[in-house]
């Protein structure tokens, strides 16, 4: 089945929002064995977005599209999309009543521009929307089928998730299920390297890809249901974690600083931070997912150098070393684990460019772990792609570092 994405609004034409929905869309379809061949954004504008609808409708199987079903002047994909397919716009009177509905309910007098809302053409079925005031069209008409959703990405995922998703499962021609280990601290030639003797199969098949978050390894399947294309899955995925071991820190939709946070908890520790270079990012990491106050104690982010010394990293040691040294590093995850009421303390230091510090390059960077009883180093050195990129590199080898530590640690008892 060939797919098409047509992403719609002026916003996203002057660069103001990034088109998230489009790659969450893309990012979905295989699932459900249709390809997709088009990615289309284009403005308000009457002309070229009816334009870009009748090629769409004229050349592909299913076209999603999101945005442009506002109550305003300027959201005009209804209109346009009933123009392209030669259908007249209708008040729906259902659609009126869930709509008059909602704004009694939120107490609110509802403008009659926004009756735009409940329009539907003959083709068209409204896809309830349980997050926003605007429903979906899903459109099915001469063996083809179009799916408008709305625009703000909370209000689209959830009607894809609560009903556009369960139709397309309903109606696909067998289905594609999909495992992603995560991994770090190994390139993406070393996890091919590793992984060739699986990458040989068709189903399931092994694709390797480097990520923001380290490399990760996707096994995909296709079946005629999810059930059996499991089956295919689970062996592969055992060998291949078998063969991979404990750089595999996460799967699927996991991240680094939330599996992070479940080793804390299940260990009944908590951590605190004492960040430089990197501003804040790896607390940022840490706290992404409700809950962390349990295991997280805070940040001190020191950047300036008397700024480490107030608070309490010794003068002494910086004037001997630097600011970008080991032992630097080292009193300040000290620092962080005494003066914040931590088990384990994290000191990170750097150098994020452009101009080398204390002799030390660019991308450099010292971390420390201290939990009372002993102290761990690392020293990475990552530049490639200015400051931006060097940051990001810091807090995933540090995050990296901090889970093995914990992964060593649970070994020990």
């Amino acid at each position: 089945m060939r797919s098409e994405i047509l992403s719609i609004g002026t916003e996203i034409m002057l660069g103001e929002i990034t088109d998230t929905n489009a790659a969450f869309i893309a990012s979905q379809l295989p699932q459900y064995g249709i390809d997709l061949l088009y990615v289309t954004q284009v403005g308000d504008n009457p002309g070229r977005l009816r334009e870009v609808f009748e090629r769409a409708w004229g050349r592909s199987d299913i076209v999603f599209c999101s945005g442009g079903l506002g109550p305003t002047e300027d959201d005009i994909t209804r209109e346009t999309a009933a123009a392209a397919l030669g259908e007249e716009l209708r008040l729906d009177e259902e659609q009126e009543r869930v709509l008059r509905g909602l704004m009694e309910r939120a107490d609110r007098r509802m403008p009659e521009r926004n009756l735009k809302q409940a329009m539907l053409i003959p083709s068209a079925r409204a896809i309830p929307n349980a997050r926003g005031t605007a429903p979906g069209w899903w459109v099915e008409r001469d063996g083809r089928v179009l799916v408008i959703m709305p625009g703000p990405p909370h209000e689209m995922l959830f009607m894809w998730q609560q009903h556009v998703a369960p139709e397309l499962e309903r109606r696909a021609d067998g289905v594609l299920v999909s495992r992603t280990l995560k991994t770090a601290n190994l390139g993406e030639s070393t996890v091919d390297e590793l992984l060739s003797p699986l990458l040989s199969g068709a189903n399931p098949s092994i694709g390797i890809y480097a990520r923001a978050d380290g490399v990760h390894a996707r096994i995909a399947a296709k079946a005629p249901t999810r059930e059996q294309a499991w089956r295919l899955i689970r062996p592969v995925e055992e060998e291949a974690r078998r063969i991979l071991g404990p750089a595999v820190w996460g799967q699927d939709e996991d991240s680094l600083g939330g599996a992070i946070g479940r080793m804390l908890r299940e260990q009944g520790l908590t951590l605190a931070v004492m960040e430089s270079a990197t501003g804040g990012a790896i607390a940022a990491a840490i706290t992404e997912y409700e809950g962390a106050s349990e295991y997280f104690k805070g940040s001190l982010v020191s950047y300036a150098t008397q700024a480490k010394i107030d608070l309490g990293v010794p003068g002494a040691v910086i004037a001997a070393h630097g600011a970008v040294a080991q032992a630097t590093t080292e009193a300040m995850a000290k620092v962080a684990r005494e003066r914040l009421g931590a088990d384990i303390g994290l000191g990170l230091t750097g150098v994020m460019g452009p101009e080398p510090v204390n002799g030390e390059e660019p991308g450099t960077v010292f971390v420390a772990i201290a939990d009372g009883t002993s102290v761990e180093h690392q020293r990475t050195r990552w530049y490639q792609g200015g400051r931006e990129a060097a940051r990001r590199r810091a807090v995933l080898s540090t995050l990296a570092m901090l889970r093995g530590y914990l992964m060593a640690r649970a070994v020990r008892g």
